[in-house]
């Protein structure tokens, strides 16, 4: 099947007009790239993996159609992002917490629309793909983890696990998702990252692991996996929670949920939805994009709200940002963010004209994308002696691995840009962290309203 007919539709296409790293455009100039070029590089890393497992191991029986399908769930992957992608989970879960939206759900039901939409299902059936069919990609997509006795999914049996490891393992973590992520952002960051997907693919194998076949790697390609891991939690800590850039995440979202009700787009049967539940309605989703900006700005309504929004992202086209308070480290991971916002108001001072909505929170979490765990010790391994026998590596036989793997950070920002309630804030946070037991925050110097340092 020609992949263009996919690509070739305004539900692909839309995908040109959302930036893959957000915010992080305001900071690093170079970040310019879209999630359209980001699921075609998972498509073609997809196939690279299949392939070699097909030939290398024909016992597999991996199918053409089996392909296609591994071809097209890397392809379809991020269709459901919304504008500025994962910023604009962040805006719907506060809007309407009761969603639990993921855009891995959103992506299966706009594969759907999709598929109506351009009547590709026929299409499908040309190239031999059934409804089973359409299901395994949906599932290889967004769906729960098939690791228990009982296997769960519809799309493909238990003997054929191993390809829901491909384009995002949900037991391991190493899968072409982040592999194409890792090398495109960095590259268009800047940043330097280590590891070697060519070696992972040439050293990949599916061994039956707990009577499921799973993917597993040699063991000397051990401290690449390590690379791997450590590259994202290099630009999680360099880029994604650079300090400008979550700045620059809480002022659009403050802005969008102030022209939430006031910006509506037109889906199916005339119902025009407002922007949290924009992703109700893949008609009307499907013209979301980055383009929102522009929208609220150029809307000539005369709503509070709305004039409020505007004021926000002029602001931030101004770099008129919120101030930086400080931040601090807990001294356990137990401390959380209901803690510290807890703490924060009750500590706000009598005299002051502080509020609570003048200030806000953040949580940075920095790990290998599994918490505090040691994502390695997932990961099966085999030697090149008994290449179907697999074996975990402890931390304690690799050299130069991290003591912990997570690291918790809160940082503290202020609304206004009135230097006695930035003090006052200041005053906030540290009375906050003694009050906690935490160690003394590292707090910011109040900058010139328009000096340089705002655009570092």
């Amino acid at each position: 099947m020609n992949k263009s007919e996919i690509i070739d539709t305004p539900q692909f296409q839309r995908l040109r007009f959302i930036k893959a790293l957000g915010t992080c455009y305001f900071v690093f100039p170079a970040a310019t790239h879209n999630r359209f070029e980001h699921c075609i590089g998972v498509c073609y890393l997809a196939n690279q993996l299949v392939c070699a497992l097909q030939s290398r191991q024909p016992e597999l029986d991996i199918s053409e159609a089996d392909i296609l399908c591994v071809q097209l769930a890397g392809l379809c992957h991020d269709l459901g992002h919304g504008p500025f992608s994962h910023l604009w989970e962040q805006f719907v879960r506060q809007a309407r917490p009761e969603k639990q939206w993921v855009h891995e759900n959103a992506s299966t039901k706009m594969f759907d629309y999709l598929l109506k939409a351009n009547n590709l299902v026929e299409e499908f059936q040309r190239y031999g793909l059934k409804e089973q069919d359409i299901i395994f990609i949906k599932e290889m997509i967004y769906s729960v983890s098939g690791n228990g006795s009982e296997w769960c999914y519809r799309g493909r049996p238990r003997e054929k696990a191993f390809l829901y490891q491909i384009v995002a393992n949900k037991q391991t973590g190493i899968d072409v998702d982040k592999w194409d992520y890792f090398l495109r952002d960095s590259l268009n960051l800047g940043i330097k990252v280590t590891f070697d997907y060519h070696r992972l693919i040439q050293f990949s194998r599916v061994i039956p692991v707990e009577e499921q076949p799973q993917i597993c790697i040699r063991d000397k390609e051990c401290n690449n996996v390590y690379d791997m891991f450590h590259a994202r939690r290099v630009l999680h800590r360099t880029a994604y929670k650079h300090r400008v850039v979550q700045i620059i995440d809480n002022m659009l979202i403050d802005a969008l949920l102030y022209a939430d009700k006031h910006i509506r787009y037109l889906g199916s049967n005339g119902v025009r939805y407002p922007l949290a539940d924009v992703c109700d309605d893949m008609m009307a989703y499907c013209n979301l994009t980055d383009g929102v900006l522009h929208q609220i700005l150029l809307d000539e309504g005369d709503h509070p709200d709305l004039l409020h929004a505007k004021k926000i992202l002029t602001s931030i086209f101004r770099r008129q940002l919120y101030l930086c308070v400080g931040h601090t480290r807990p001294s356990n991971f137990a401390t959380t963010f209901k803690n510290i916002k807890e703490a924060l108001e009750r500590n706000i001072p009598k005299d002051s004209t502080l509020t609570p909505q003048d200030l806000v929170i953040t949580q940075v979490e920095l790990n290998y994308g599994m918490d505090d765990q040691n994502p390695v010790e997932m990961v099966y391994f085999y030697n090149k002696n008994s290449p179907m026998k697999t074996r975990k590596i402890k931390k304690e036989e690799s050299i130069l691995v991290p003591e912990r793997f997570q690291e918790k950070i809160f940082r503290v920002l202020c609304r206004s840009n009135k230097e006695d309630k930035f003090k006052h804030a200041q005053v906030t946070l540290m009375a906050a962290c003694q009050e906690l037991g935490m160690k003394e925050p590292y707090v910011e110097l109040f900058p010139p309203l328009f000096s340089l340092e705002n655009h570092k």
